[in-house]
């Protein structure tokens, strides 16, 4: 009965060598299109943008997930590079500090060519595979880097961004954060404000892909139910699997299959594991649960590398894709969904953001500003608002107080 027990590490070395070689194969074909990365805020944080500097080096950068050569290693062929600026801008200098990191991510492609090259439709993604370059596009991560401006948003726009997560960890005027779903934040929005409303209406018209990753459940129902256009989650995962709330709920996932839209899993072990630790394949369970649920359209990754401080022992870096589809080939995903998962969802999706925008070309930009009372922030100027009702009534109450004062002073009026 045990004659020959010795050959099955053997057997079972040879099988595991055997999901990887396929996982290869398939990436060669078919990169992975990464829904998330923060290299762009380690090159802030770690030398204030400046590329030239010695240790910003791509090719030897230590000391983070992302780098050149883990980039190759891990057949990553697509990349949104996160623009981010935490809450603490907001009404401050969030969109200087936005416009900064989209200006690193050009200068990511324009300093090594033979690697990134900077893209904007899916054309070009496509087009970055042929080449056997990066393609890299612009998500800027945080609604209030727009800063309630759909001018800003317009301009963001055609400085390259093609997604915009509607919030960070905080509030905007428009729209509410996942943190009001733990009652650390009041809602404001209820979901999403009707300026919000409009905020949505101009991504779609523009082509712009929207982020759902740090938003409220009644955010992700409310733009769930009213895009035109098929949305992402860049970077979250299943809530069934880690009750953590940045987390998508079943009933959620079901409206993502129902509108053709994408959840890419993120690897944060908090995330993954609701703890400390993880693992690759906790990872794989969430990914098969969004299947299971969304159906396998609807997956994607969206690690979060360079954005989180712990990721599951597997994935310590960008070059450990390879590793995550060999897993998910070992659980009998095909290769068309594991095709779909690295990279042929997002360009459906893209593709589908990029219909509905040329179908409403001839809409007109929205242009109601948003209310002046909804601002904060006591550097702001008001030009534009002097005819707002709201500023009137303002001026009427000092008024009003005004003659009251004098009268009861006993002044002449």
């Amino acid at each position: 009965m045990w004659r020959g027990w010795w050959l099955w590490p053997l057997v079972a070395v040879c099988v595991a060598d055997t999901f990887r070689e396929q996982a290869e194969r398939i990436m060669q074909g078919t990169p992975v299109i990464d829904g998330h990365n923060d290299l762009p805020w380690q090159l802030l944080t770690k030398f204030n943008n400046r590329l030239g500097d010695p240790r910003a080096d791509l090719h030897t950068l230590s000391g983070t997930h992302t780098n050149i050569p883990k980039l190759r290693a891990g057949f990553v062929g697509g990349q949104f590079w996160s623009a981010y600026t935490p809450c603490d801008t907001q009404n401050k200098d969030a969109v200087k500090r936005t416009l900064e990191q989209m200006d690193v991510i050009h200068r990511m492609c324009q300093r090594y060519p033979e690697t990134f090259t900077c893209v904007t439709n899916s054309s070009g993604i496509r087009q970055a595979f042929r080449d056997n370059k990066v393609a890299s596009l612009i998500g800027v991560e945080g609604g209030h880097s727009i800063d309630s401006s759909l001018g800003v948003l317009r301009a963001l726009y055609h400085l390259g961004m093609r997604y915009l997560t509607l919030t960070h960890s905080c509030n905007t005027p428009w729209a509410d954060n996942w943190l009001v779903d733990t009652g650390e934040n009041d809602a404001e929005s209820q979901g999403l404000s009707p300026f919000g409303e409009l905020v949505l209406k101009e991504m779609n018209r523009l082509g712009v892909l929207v982020d759902l990753a740090h938003v409220s459940k009644a955010t992700m129902l409310a733009v769930l139910k009213k895009s035109a256009a098929p949305v992402i989650f860049s970077h979250s995962s299943a809530y069934e699997i880690c009750q953590h709330r940045r987390n998508v709920p079943d009933d959620v996932l079901q409206l993502v299959n129902q509108t053709g839209s994408l959840v890419m899993v993120n690897f944060y072990n908090d995330y993954v594991s609701c703890g400390q630790e993880a693992t690759l394949s906790k990872v794989a369970d969430h990914l098969d649960h969004i299947k299971k649920v969304a159906g396998a359209g609807a997956v994607g990754f969206g690690g979060d590398f360079d954005g989180v401080s712990r990721v599951p022992a597997g994935l310590e870096d960008v070059s450990k894709y390879p590793d995550l589809v060999a897993e998910l080939l070992r659980r009998q995903w095909t290769e068309a969904e594991v095709r779909g998962a690295l990279a042929d969802n997002l360009l459906r999706v893209f593709e589908r953001v990029e219909q509905v925008s040329s179908q409403s070309h001839t809409q007109t930009p929205e242009e109601e500003p948003i209310d002046l009372d909804k601002l904060e922030g006591s550097c702001r100027t008001k030009y534009g608002y002097s005819a707002a009702p709201g500023l009137h009534h303002q001026l009427g109450i000092l008024l009003a107080t005004l003659t009251l004062v004098l009268l009861s002073s006993g002044c002449p009026l």
